[in-house]
């Protein structure tokens, strides 16, 4: 901890790149846990959880002094004029008084139960993400129903799971009794009737609201009433697909991480129609399933890419004002601890999905220092979408 403080306090180039990026991230945490969107500890384990950082941004801001951020942020709003760099009334008031977002009692939250029995669960879904989810229940002990358009697709389920499960076989954290354990309790289906009687539905399908309301519609035509109907989206409104059924109580959003048999983080996303015993019953559920839940509510990026994103974009525009270079940019942050540099991070997401998350949040907050950067932009017009594409921001 010490040296992360020390590396963003340094008065060297690295350093001033570092506050450059993290202040304004960690003002817009300060602003999201001010705003009562979710508790300081969810927020921290969103980012530590869902982008493997050493320290939510609560827990750094403690760490740094919250006097010593709002000074930095402070001097940086009087050079840009941006207000998103002007200091949250959270952050001023825990510099005014001298008190921490985090520690001790700081959560105070108790263990979720199940209200609603689950032993069954349907998944919607063929690609990487719903394979992985279904990997994750079938692990867990729950029979799963996967639902795909062709067989060909089903058997990818099938193929996906056993090459993860004989990874798992390879290093001796599962024996193959376990493994075909896991395997007889996949059955796929062709057929969305087929989720008639499971207790919960997952689905991750396109990022394609009419595509998604169409199967919330269908979704609730065929499941058995108590049924908890959820959404694995990263950016679509969740009260938008609980409007599209009969019974908006029983949705809910859980938006795994990818691959999800490796991720821990699950953002639970409630609405304002949600059943208390749904969004409890879901947080027990990820925690049978040895993922942790961070609770928020409905509405663009959640917490994870609500911070994540604006602080990419923010790289970006700091390499386009010629005051650092992409690989200056990189060094210093990964000298803060960061797993990657946020342009290598950026080619690993994808481009062309860094603008629309982007997008989306400039769309639905409207803060003009969201406007997606220009750089970013120009590399998924010209094709450059990343490691998927052998160009990017770098060359693979």
């Amino acid at each position: 901890m010490a040296e992360i403080v020390d590396r963003i306090n340094a008065d060297d180039e690295g350093g001033r790149i570092a506050r450059t990026l993290l202040f304004p991230y960690l003002n817009h945490a300060a602003t999201m846990f001010g705003d009562g969107y979710a508790t300081a500890a969810d927020i921290d384990a969103g980012m530590r959880f869902g982008c493997g950082y050493p320290i939510g941004p609560l827990a750094l801001i403690d760490a740094l002094g919250a006097k010593t951020v709002v000074a930095g942020l402070s001097e940086q709003f009087a050079r840009t004029g941006d207000p998103l760099h002007q200091p949250a009334p959270a952050l001023v008031e825990a510099a005014d008084q001298s008190t921490a977002f985090t520690g001790e009692g700081a959560d105070g939250t108790a263990v979720p139960q199940v209200k609603r029995p689950v032993s069954s669960v349907g998944v919607v879904g063929t690609g990487t993400m719903a394979s992985g989810i279904a990997q994750v229940f079938a692990q867990a002990g729950y029979d799963v129903v996967y639902v795909g358009r062709s067989q060909e697709k089903l058997d990818g389920v099938v193929a996906y799971v056993t090459k993860n499960l004989d990874r798992a076989v390879a290093k001796g954290k599962l024996d193959e009794a376990g493994k075909d354990a896991v395997l007889a309790r996949l059955t796929g289906a062709t057929e969305r009737e087929a989720l008639a009687d499971v207790d919960l539905v997952v689905e991750a399908i396109a990022e394609d609201l009419d595509i998604k309301l169409e199967l919330f519609r269908d979704l609730d035509r065929i499941c058995k009433p108590g049924a908890i109907l959820a959404t694995t989206t990263s950016s679509l409104s969740i009260r938008a697909c609980a409007d599209a059924t009969s019974r908006p109580a029983d949705v809910i959003g859980m938006h795994f991480f990818n691959p999800a048999p490796v991720m821990k983080l699950v953002e639970v996303v409630t609405t304002d129609a949600t059943d208390p015993d749904v969004d409890e019953t879901v947080r027990a559920l990820c925690l049978a399933t040895g993922k942790h839940p961070v609770s928020c509510g409905d509405r663009a990026g959640f917490i994870v890419n609500a911070l994540l994103f604006p602080y990419l974009n923010d790289a970006i525009t700091l390499q386009e004002s010629g005051a650092a270079s992409m690989e200056q940019i990189d060094t210093a942050m990964k000298e803060t601890k960061l797993p990657m540099g946020p342009f290598e991070l950026l080619d690993v997401v994808g481009n062309d999905v860094s603008l629309a998350i982007q997008q989306t949040l400039h769309g639905a907050f409207g803060h003009e220092g969201w406007k997606p950067a220009a750089s970013l932009e120009q590399v998924v017009a010209d094709g450059k979408l990343g490691r998927k594409t052998k160009a990017g921001f770098h060359t693979y």
